[in-house]
């Protein structure tokens, strides 16, 4: 076989591989670490994690979506015995043909630009309809909710520990820590902004 009839069946083959929403990459992702994980465990690595920078799919939506990659071939899935008295679990695990497609998407597929939907700004953007003392309560309860969200992300990231397949999760924890950091910092320089807004008008 000739390089561009190879390349040619590649393109082929990604042609035809079905258009998947970012929760099905996500739950894909989650799996392409090779261990073999039930939805509630999927769950519990989602909030561990993705919930930091991307966003938490709930239990609908991950078992909604490994039905779908299960359809495409892209997990497999069994059910393991539990305890007595209780029901066995199904747990899944990603195909070579899954793992081929998550990889070409993680180093082929256009990375989109963040979209900035900020609820806080929003409400300092009409902070001329709110009382001063309420935009300060609001950018306050940010501050702390920003803190919270740092210091758990800091924890999980060393959490990680050493092993190497963790190594880029853990990046994007610490890349979540500066992030939070960044916005506890920034309402703390609001809120110096408002009370010189608030001196300016005095």
């Amino acid at each position: 076989m000739t390089q561009n009839s190879a390349s040619g069946g590649a393109r082929a083959k990604d042609a035809a591989r079905p258009p998947l929403p970012a929760t099905s990459w996500a739950v894909l992702g989650l799996l392409s670490f090779g261990e073999e994980l039930s939805g509630y465990d999927l769950k519990k690595w989602a909030d561990w994690s993705l919930r930091f920078f991307y966003w938490s799919p709930s239990f609908s939506q991950i078992y909604g979506e490994l039905k779908r990659l299960d359809k495409e071939g892209y997990v497999t899935s069994r059910t393991v015995a539990q305890e007595t008295g209780r029901r066995g679990k199904r747990v899944y695990r990603i195909t070579d043909e899954g793992m081929d497609a998550v990889r070409t998407w993680a180093r082929q597929s256009p990375v989109e630009p963040p979209v900035l939907k900020h609820g806080v700004v929003l409400r300092l953007w009409l902070g001329h309809l709110t009382r001063p003392e309420q935009m300060r309560e609001v950018l306050g309860r940010h501050r702390e909710y920003a803190e919270t969200m740092r210091r758990q992300a800091e924890a999980d990231a060393e959490g990680a520990g050493t092993e190497e397949a963790w190594a880029y999760p853990q990046l994007a924890l610490k890349w979540a820590e500066r992030y939070y950091a960044a916005e506890r910092d920034l309402a703390d320089a609001m809120l110096s902004d408002v009370e010189e807004l608030e001196r300016r008008r005095a």
